[in-house]
């Protein structure tokens, strides 16, 4: 993450907007050759100034600061576009319905793109009345295990969090389930779709 909003960010956005640097520096009640500077790398707004800025320019504090600008057209919701994002250093995971710019312990965290199970991460699934067992043949040491499983419908996520010397296995619950997901701290997120 840039420590602090660049001036590129600035005029793009402006420009994005439509706005001349006068008609922000108007909304923001600053000079435009504030406005100016800014965008010229010759100075930079002042902190108080972030939340209206990013106000004006109609995105949010984190977008401005981060200078990616979330889009989401797709009001009704998709569960191909739900996006998990895991932060390295305290293994917060974070599940979004979309593209979102997450922070955590300082670090912006991408999303992570699924990938089918390989041959050291399959996952096996074995229904079970109105639940699916799930597991993995996958060590549970320290420095590599299973950090969670999970399960996606379209009614929701269940989240089961997973830890070093346990076992990488959980059971979830069955109905309209469409996926299985499992996060192994070394290799990334992998996903299997149920029969």
């Amino acid at each position: 993450m840039n420590p602090y909003v660049t001036g590129t960010v600035i005029k793009g956005l402006r420009e994005g907007k439509g706005l001349t640097q006068a008609q922000l520096a108007a909304r923001l009640q600053v000079s435009d050759k504030a406005v100016s500077k800014w965008e010229t790398a010759k100075g930079y707004p002042d902190i108080t100034l972030i939340e209206p800025l990013a106000q004006a320019l109609d995105i949010s504090v984190m977008e401005l600061l981060s200078g990616d600008c979330v889009t989401n057209a797709n009001r009704a919701g998709n569960l191909l576009r739900a996006k998990w994002y895991v932060c390295p250093i305290c293994g917060n995971i974070i599940h979004s319905t979309g593209a979102a710019v997450l922070s955590c312990c300082g670090l912006t965290l991408p999303p992570l793109e699924p990938e089918a199970p390989d041959e050291d991460h399959a996952i096996t699934l074995e229904p079970v009345e109105d639940e699916v067992y799930v597991t993995l043949n996958h060590p549970m040491e320290k420095g590599h295990f299973i950090s969670f499983l999970a399960g996606v419908s379209d009614e929701g996520v269940q989240l089961i969090k997973l830890y070093p010397e346990g076992n990488p296995e959980a059971r979830l619950k069955l109905r309209r389930m469409k996926w299985v997901y499992a996060y192994c701290n070394r290799h990334g997120l992998y996903r299997c779709t149920l029969p």
